[in-house]
């Protein structure tokens, strides 16, 4: 008969430690599921939360700029002196005593205006002298006239040689250039006797006068200076650099001491060939119109001449750039968050501190132009009037 050996009813030692284990294992596995669910519903709100405490940036009107369309220029500065473009100073043209000055420093006068008479006395004698002997001279040609006649009809009758016929002839063409030469004379003497009343060659003002009654003068001798006001002219450098990009015709505007804000408009005409030994600039010659006369000579005139302006465009101010790996751009409030435009830039205008925007923007966008660092694209913002608008109301 065989005997199976029965299991002891103790416990295996090394059974226990399993069912011990087994179940703080299953423990902790459900918890973690439970974590992760938990976490899983915790964590969009959480976000939620967290997006709702992210603050709204707020601008004022003075943070932001509206696009507008605009022209800009590039300029380049000019000063110089005022200048009559047209301008005559009147001299004698006959020696003599200055009998009378019909005007004074700034009187307008018109041409042909009397400025000043020179003694006629000599001239008159001289022109007396001419006519006499134009009268003689006229006298010899009627008579050598009347000789070449006669001697022709006794040509033709055979009476004379033509060797003396031809000596008539030839008395006859002295006595014709003896008078052309006494007229002639009597021309001269006419003219200088006409020149004695000396005359405005031009419409203008008086800028000068150099003699005085009594006084003697010589040919060539000045007399009187007259100056055209109506257009002006100004002699200014500019940097030789900047020749390449000058224009006859191109603007300028200008301010002139004494007349405050007033701005006057010139127009360049004339460029220097050639530069400045000691400065290597350039001399430009720009005229101004001036038919009010308010402008004179010798007044000191600063400006600026536009050497390159653009078609109207979008324009923003340089404070509303931002960089980022090279490229350009600017940020813009679009419903209620900052976003960001590439922009392609244009021609700057220092001065003023604007620039020209080619492509990336459009009239009427709001531009944040406010130094504000840290910004940064879908960012929420606003303008402070329109966040305090509802307050109002409540």
């Amino acid at each position: 008969m065989l005997f199976r050996k029965s299991r002891p009813t103790v416990s295996d030692p090394t059974a226990r430690p399993r069912r011990r284990y087994a179940m703080p294992v299953a423990v902790v596995v459900a918890v973690a599921l439970a974590g992760t669910l938990i976490a899983a519903r915790v964590t969009p709100a959480k976000k939620e939360e967290k997006a709702k405490a992210a603050p709204t940036l707020e601008f004022t009107p003075a943070d932001v700029t509206v696009v507008e369309l605009r022209s800009l220029a590039r300029t380049i500065p000019i000063s110089g002196s005022l200048a009559p473009l047209f301008q005559s100073t009147v001299r004698s043209k006959v020696p003599g005593e200055v009998r009378r000055v019909a005007v004074r420093e700034g009187e307008r006068v018109a041409r042909g205006q009397l400025l000043v008479e020179i003694d006629t006395s000599d001239l008159q004698a001289r022109l007396d002298a001419q006519v006499a002997a134009l009268e003689e001279a006229r006298a010899r040609l009627s008579i050598a006239a009347k000789n070449r006649d006669n001697g022709a009809k006794l040509r033709q009758q055979g009476f004379i040689s033509q060797n003396a016929f031809d000596t008539t002839q030839s008395a006859f063409d002295a006595a014709d250039a003896a008078v052309r030469s006494a007229e002639a004379q009597a021309r001269l003497a006419r003219n200088a006797k006409a020149d004695a009343e000396v005359r405005a060659p031009i419409d203008g003002f008086v800028a000068a006068r150099m003699v005085n009654p009594g006084e003697k003068v010589g040919v060539d001798s000045a007399l009187v200076t007259v100056v055209d006001l109506s257009r002006m002219e100004i002699e200014a450098p500019v940097p030789a650099a900047e020749v390449p990009g000058l224009r006859v015709g191109q603007e300028a505007s200008f301010q002139v001491d004494g007349f405050g804000e007033r701005a006057f408009v010139g127009r360049l005409e004339r460029i220097n060939p050639t530069a400045e030994p000691a400065s290597r600039s350039i001399r430009v010659y720009l005229s101004v119109s001036n038919r009010d006369g308010a402008l004179r000579g010798g007044m000191f005139a600063k400006g600026t001449l536009v050497v390159a302006q653009t078609a109207p465009s979008p324009v923003i101010p340089a404070t509303a750039l931002r960089e980022e790996a090279g490229q350009a751009f600017v940020l813009t409030l679009e419903g209620g968050k900052l976003v960001r435009h590439p922009v392609e830039l244009g021609l700057r205008e220092e001065e003023a501190g604007l620039v020209q925007v080619k492509s990336g923007l459009e009239k009427g966008a709001t531009v944040v132009s406010s130094r504000a660092l840290g910004l940064k694209p879908g960012a929420a913002a606003v303008l402070k009037e329109a966040a305090a608008a509802p307050g109002k109301e409540g």
